[in-house]
């Protein structure tokens, strides 16, 4: 995955596009191991873009769109945000979210 900058994100909303955006912090253990799970994901979903960004450079995002902790996935369809995903429960619970939301 690569890494967005609140740029990035603020331009593919603005475009009106579709992407997963994976909210992390780089000394939270379980965000390390989210990142892995959707690394995969991303693999299987090779048709829909995944980013990755660093919380800590994009306070004003967070509180914009109601980050409420890390990790935190984020779907964007059509320049909307749609849903927030906290709980990383499996790669398979991932996949099928994201694609029953995006697709």
């Amino acid at each position: 995955m690569k890494e967005w900058t609140q740029q990035d994100i603020k331009n593919l909303v603005k475009d009106k596009k579709t992407a997963v955006i994976y909210f992390y912090t780089p000394l939270c253990g379980t965000c390390q191991v989210g990142g892995k799970m959707l690394e995969v994901v991303s693999e299987l979903l090779p048709s829909i873009p995944f980013g990755k960004a660093d919380l800590n450079y994009m306070p004003d995002l967070a509180k914009e769109i109601l980050i409420e902790s890390v990790p935190c996935i984020m779907l964007v369809k059509d320049g909307e945000w749609m849903e927030k995903i906290y709980a990383l429960r499996s790669v398979p619970y991932l996949l099928d979210k994201i694609k029953t939301i995006i697709n």
